[in-house]
């Protein structure tokens, strides 16, 4: 995905983490724990955002079995 100005590095290692995973927006939104009919598109909202909320990125760390401080740091 092309880089975004000032883009936060948190959404940064977000969407690296999402191409290494090679998932689908809708197997994301799955796993962030969103219904059927609205997980690829808060998955994507997710993937579009330059300042995430921090529950979305408690949702993708966990999604991805991965600790929130991985996200932040």
């Amino acid at each position: 995905m092309a880089k975004r100005r000032f883009e936060d590095p948190t959404m940064t290692r977000i969407r690296d983490r999402f191409e290494e995973a090679g998932l689908s927006l809708q197997d994301l939104g799955l796993k962030m724990g969103y219904p059927e009919e609205s997980a690829r598109k808060s998955a994507w909202q997710l993937m579009r955002t330059s300042d995430p909320r921090i529950s979305m990125l408690r949702r993708f760390a966990k999604a991805m079995k991965i600790e929130l401080k991985e996200l932040l740091c």
